[in-house]
């Protein structure tokens, strides 16, 4: 408990002395109430001596000369001890201690964003936002407490604090991402072997708080145990494998509309290039960190590797979020990006493509910015080439994929999409697009979904419906507004589409948007097939709870290839010379799909797993793809 006494001057007498203590009964007491402290009066508020103690808060003004009469009748009472006792009877003592007590209410409310703490052996009121004192902030608490205006003004100073201001913007920015690491436990698999287990443990120990990147490494490496233990250079290889060639942090400084001034963080992971130049997305979004650019680069490189093309992987992108700025503040980050990372791209070197927050228009703002940089037009971006050459699907082509994907797994079965119900998460391109070819097909899809909830119409998109979806997103509305055009459709609040009933499920949201629970629900909800549009959209323990009820999971690495198609068919210089129709376009991106899904199955048979196992498509796509790399990085003495 801090005290803090009003002072009057130092008499040379003990009378004097005794004279101050008494009249000094009256004091202000300071009480910390968790983070925010309270000033109060102190147990003399009745006590008659109290009229003698000169209050040093008393707003300033001009006093009448009658007051001036009575203040100085009052100071002849502090000095005459004989006096005190009339001193009570006076009428403007009471008069003070009434503003006295009003001042304590101010105190109280005032002092509510405040707490007492000691620095530097001086006890110190500090701001509960910021844990800051100083100035603005630095309220002694040995003076000034009189002062009526440092008490009237203090709250408004300290609101309009620009420490104070910055340490609140952080605070909320920061929360989200602070929540997520902390809820974030690394879940690492039980049944595993001792040599898979100790290069994951490596992983674990170099890059511990890498959730993403680590879960990424251990679904990899739990799909290669059976390689390693029947080759044991193959383990040397993985090691090397699994620290990227180089990584990129840099720093994205950019002014928005009002002329204030904010640094992003930009990263470009460059993880393997040992079977071509590298390829992969750029992500725009607040979470996006070192762990999740290593994490889709990974991916990224496994995913070219299965393909049919001989390519790197990479990945990276920015916690920059597009939503909410202006054309004009997305352009000036583009660009601002794209001056620190052009020297590192080529067509040579390394070619970015679209991911999350990141589409046509963020594609084209940062080609221009490269093609200024760099001085030539050579090796244009996958994404925006749409506009001027190249093929006219390239938006389409990962979403289609999906599509292709499901269907060739169902032929295999004898079975076809036509009247299956399907729930798509996600409100993308990707998704939109999914959709789109599932009507095609016949299926009847029935969800997409977004940040806030998910969209359910028990009678199955269409055309128009579809139609009413893109205008929505493009003008930035909530998918609730689709239930004012269709009533019979319901929006949930704060919720997945994993509960309604379904055959094939496409999540092509986010990573780790299916979890345990989630997986428990489409289970029951009748799903048989899963396909993965978003990078390792289901935890460790939803594969688990999938695989034991025998889902049938297509792995992003591989349904996802035909983005990867798209993108070098754009590139191919064939291609850059006519315009493909959507015919033969879809008819080259099937072939690629089919070869994915034989390599993936041929993989996952020379290893031992059935072809009919929920498990053979996923182990599959990465041992086959680990199998190219490793060639490749034997060939070239990278082990």
């Amino acid at each position: 408990m801090l005290v803090l006494r009003r002072g009057l001057g130092m008499n040379s007498t003990m009378d004097d002395m005794n004279l101050l203590q008494q009249a000094q009964r009256h004091h202000l007491v300071v009480r910390e109430i968790g983070e925010e402290i309270d000033l109060e009066i102190g147990p003399g508020d009745d006590d008659p001596s109290f009229s003698n103690a000169p209050l040093i808060g008393v707003p300033p003004r001009e006093l009448s000369i009658e007051e001036q009469e009575e203040h100085k009748q009052l100071l002849m009472a502090a000095q005459n001890q004989n006096e005190e006792q009339e001193a009570p009877k006076t009428q403007p003592v009471k008069r003070k201690k009434k503003v006295v007590k009003r001042w304590r209410e101010e105190w109280a409310d005032t002092y509510k964003w405040a707490y007492v703490d000691v620095k530097e052996g001086t006890a110190r009121i500090f701001c509960s936002v910021c844990r800051e004192y100083g100035r603005k902030h630095r309220r002694n608490p040995y003076g000034n407490e009189g002062s009526r205006n440092m008490q009237m003004s203090a709250l408004e100073e300290h609101n309009n604090s620009l420490l104070h201001k910055e340490a609140l913007r952080l605070q909320m920015a920061s929360k989200d991402k602070i929540l997520t690491i902390a809820d974030k436990p690394i879940y690492v698999k039980a049944l595993m072997s001792k040599t898979a287990g100790s290069i994951v443990e490596a992983v674990l120990r170099r890059d511990p708080h890498e959730v993403e990147f680590i879960q990424s490494v251990q679904e990899a490496v739990h799909s290669l145990e059976r390689v390693i233990a029947k080759n044991t250079h193959y383990i040397h290889i993985l090691e090397r494998l699994l620290e990227p060639e180089r990584m990129i942090v840099f720093r994205v400084p950019w002014i928005d509309d009002r002329g204030e001034t904010h640094v992003n963080r930009g990263f470009r992971v460059q993880f393997s290039q040992v079977l071509g130049p590298c390829r992969g997305g750029l992500r725009y979004h607040p979470s996006m960190n070192l762990s999740t650019a290593k994490f889709l680069g990974f991916e990224q490189t496994l995913k070219n590797a299965l393909s049919p093309y001989k390519l790197g992987g990479a990945g990276g992108g920015s916690d920059f979020d597009p939503k909410g700025k202006s054309e004009n503040e997305i352009m000036r980050f583009c660009q601002s990006y794209m001056d620190e990372l052009y020297r590192y791209l080529g067509p040579d070197k390394d070619l970015p493509s679209e991911d999350m927050g990141v589409g046509p228009r963020e594609m084209g703002y940062l080609f221009g910015q490269y093609r200024r940089l760099a001085g030539h037009f050579q090796g244009s971006f996958t994404g925006p080439r749409m506009f001027w050459s190249g093929s006219s699907l390239r938006t389409e082509a990962t979403g289609y994929g999906l599509v292709f994907f499901a269907q060739i797994m169902l032929a295999e079965m004898n079975k076809e999409l036509k009247g299956l119900r399907c729930v798509v998460s996600g409100c993308g391109k990707i998704a939109i697009h999914v959709i789109d070819k599932l009507l095609a097909y016949g299926a009847v899809p029935i969800t997409v979904s977004d940040s806030r909830g998910y969209l359910v119409d028990e009678d199955g998109f269409d055309y128009v419906k579809i139609s009413v979806l893109r205008d929505i997103k493009a003008n930035q509305k909530s998918l609730r507004d689709y239930s004012k055009t269709y009533a019979r459709s319901k929006y949930y609040d704060e919720a997945k589409p994993w509960n309604e009933r379904c055959d094939i499920a496409f999540p092509c949201a986010a990573q780790n948007e299916i979890n345990q629970s989630d997986a428990v629900k489409l289970v029951n909800s009748g799903c048989r097939i899963l396909i993965e549009g978003s990078n390792m959209p289901c935890t460790p323990e939803a594969i688990d709870v999938l695989r034991k009820a025998n889902v049938l999971v297509a792995p992003a690495k591989a349904a996802g290839a035909g983005g990867v198609a798209a993108g070098e068919l754009e590139l191919n210089h064939e291609c850059n010379l006519m315009h493909w129709s959507p015919e033969d376009f879809e008819s080259k991106l099937q072939d690629a799909m089919k070869q994915t899904y034989q390599k993936a199955i041929k993989a996952a048979i020379d290893f031992g797993y059935q072809k009919e196992s929920p498990e053979a498509l996923v182990h599959g796509a990465t041992i086959s793809a680990f199998l190219a790399l490793a060639q490749g990085m034997t060939d070239q003495g990278c082990v």
